[in-house]
Formats: structure tokens, C-alpha cells, sequence
């Protein structure tokens, strides 16, 4: 074919329709008008089409062949390494604010080896429901009994998912139960929300198992694996026990967690839909702030033999006074 202004033309005006005819095909349009010019459009342009894909498929099996052959570990790190690069670029558009939310956010989870999908809080529960709403759902992977956390720490649990929403209830909720692990003790015990709406006091409630247990304010929680990690994936950081409520000797142990979310100012939050291979344990929890060292404090010098103004048998000296005046 020579390579004429008008053979130009019409390779670029093919090129230009395949283009347009993959955009249609991904938008997935079912309405009557879309598929007949999809179907005119492809029997008119079926050889450039058959063009573009001779000159695109070598390269698309250079890159499928190159991932399939990385093994699939280094896949799954690929993968991780593309969500998180996703998730920092969307981060630009975000305020401040958000933005260190979720640079939190991904610390964490890369901390925890914890697989997340990035989400916003678009709605919150009224009343007394304990419940917040998501912008991500099943067309993002996320699918019910999964863990919500946030960059601090554990916010809940997945109810239900729709196509791009879901609903998380919080752990603050009554109706909520978490199982969880002191540090560094390991002691097993749970911990359910006080409830009462937005208003509520935002503590947990402890109780262990082992009656014995001496708990202690300070201590730290995380969670403890659920039967294959639904809904609550190891190791995701819950809170610190605030104040004791009884002693050891009774029943059962308990005091009260201040949790490590801020639940009156959720905003960025991460689904896990995917655990991790390894029980972290304890080494997500945030480092302790260091202990503030004592200052010394300087003791006055004792001065050696004769001190000025002193006699030598350590008495005060006579200080010279003004001769008076006789008048």
C-alpha cells in the first residue's frame, strides 16, 4: 500500500474507532443504540481492530509472561506495591488531613501484613445504631465479617456490602464482641462497646479469662485471630486499659479500654480482604513514648580548709565594721 495523506488518513481514523470500540466495551453500555454501533463499527473496522491487536498482543504477552514467571509471591508484592501507589497517588487530591490518615493507614497495614481496600466514611449510623457507611463494596473485593481499621487502630467490622457501599458495625456498638490478647502477657479476654449513639463515653469494657489475672492501667490490646481471620484478623491494635473495675479473686477480670481510633472523627478507613500469613502479635502496637528522665539536681559544693569570711575554727570572723563618727 503506498503511503499516501489518504492512506494515512484512513489508518488513523481506524485506529481512532478500535480505540473508541475498546472504550465501549469496557463501559459495558447495554443500551440498544451502543450495541448497534458496536456491531456496525466492528463489521466495518474488524481489520484494523485485527491490526491494533497484532501489534499490541506480542507486548501484552511479554508482560504476562514476565509476571507469570516472578513466582507468585513476588505477584502478590507487585500487587501490594500497585494498590499502595494507587492509594498515595489518590492521596494528592485529599486534604491534609486525609492525607495523613492515610499514610497511617498504610503503615499500619503494611506493619501488619494486612491486604486493604481504602475507603471513606460517607454516612454514619442515627441513634443509637453504631454503624457507619462506606464507599467501597463487592466491586472492590469487600464482602461481610471482614476487619475495618483505621490508622490508629481497630473500628469494626463488616455487616453487609452492596455493589459500592457497605455498612461497618463499630466497636463501640453493645451488641459488639472482640476478642482480644494484653501485652504482653498474652492473656485471652474480650472486649464489648458501652453504646449509647455518638455520646457515648468511647471506652470498651474488658473481662479475661483467667480470674487471676492482674490487670493493670496502661496494659495494651489487640486483637485475637477469629476462626479463619472473620471477622477480626490477629494483631490489629485496640486500645489501652484506662482504669481497673475489680481486682483479681473474682469472677473474671475487668477494667476499661480507651481505644486507639478517634470513633467521633472516622474518615479514611482501610477493609482487610486479606489477612496476614504471620500472627504479627504484638509488633503493630504504637511505641511506647519514652520515659521522661529525672534531671539532677546540683548539690552545693563544700568548700576545703579555710572558707573566706570564716575563722580558722570554723566560727564566723568579726566582718570589719565603719568606725563611728565621734562628734
Amino acid at each position: 500500500m503506498r503511503d499516501t495523506r489518504r492512506t494515512r488518513l484512513l489508518l488513523g481514523v481506524a485506529l481512532l474507532t478500535a480505540l473508541a470500540l475498546i472504550a465501549v466495551s469496557y463501559q459495558g453500555g447495554s443500551s440498544p443504540v451502543i450495541r448497534t454501533m458496536r456491531h456496525v463499527a466492528s463489521s466495518v473496522f474488524g481489520g484494523a481492530e485485527r491490526i491494533v491487536g497484532t501489534v499490541t498482543s506480542p507486548i501484552g504477552r511479554f508482560v504476562g509472561g514476565g509476571l507469570a514467571g516472578t513466582g507468585g509471591g513476588q505477584v502478590a508484592s507487585l500487587q501490594r506495591k500497585l494498590a499502595r501507589m494507587r492509594a498515595e497517588l489518590s492521596a494528592a487530591k485529599l486534604s491534609g488531613r486525609d492525607y495523613r490518615q492515610l499514610r497511617r493507614l498504610l503503615d499500619l497495614s503494611g506493619s501488619g501484613g494486612y491486604r486493604v481496600v481504602t475507603a471513606s466514611v460517607i454516612a454514619f449510623g442515627q441513634g443509637y445504631q453504631q454503624t457507619v457507611t462506606l464507599d467501597a463494596g463487592s466491586a472492590d473485593g469487600v464482602h461481610p465479617q471482614e476487619t475495618v481499621l483505621d490508622g490508629d487502630g481497630l473500628v469494626g467490622q463488616v455487616l453487609s456490602v452492596g455493589d459500592t457501599t457497605c455498612t461497618v458495625l463499630l466497636a463501640t456498638a453493645a451488641s459488639s464482641v472482640v476478642g482480644v490478647r494484653l501485652a504482653p502477657s498474652g492473656q485471652i479476654g474480650w472486649i464489648t462497646g458501652i453504646g449509647g449513639g455518638q455520646s457515648a463515653s468511647g471506652l470498651f469494657k474488658l473481662q479475661v479469662l483467667n480470674p487471676g489475672a492482674v490487670l493493670k492501667p496502661g496494659e495494651e490490646l489487640v486483637t485475637a485471630a477469629s476462626v479463619h481471620d472473620r471477622p477480626f484478623v490477629p494483631g490489629v491494635p485496640v486500645g489501652e486499659i484506662a482504669s481497673v473495675r475489680n481486682r483479681a479473686g473474682t469472677l473474671t477480670a475487668q477494667a476499661l479500654v480507651r481505644p486507639y481510633a478517634d470513633f467521633a472523627a472516622l474518615d479514611v478507613v482501610g477493609i482487610v480482604i486479606t489477612a496476614p500469613r504471620r500472627d504479627p502479635h504484638f509488633s503493630v502496637l504504637p511505641p511506647k513514648p519514652p520515659k521522661p528522665t529525672p534531671t539532677p539536681t546540683p548539690t552545693p559544693r563544700r568548700s576545703q580548709g579555710r572558707s573566706r569570711g570564716r575563722s580558722p575554727s570554723g566560727s564566723p570572723s568579726a566582718s570589719p565594721t565603719p568606725a563611728s563618727t565621734r562628734h
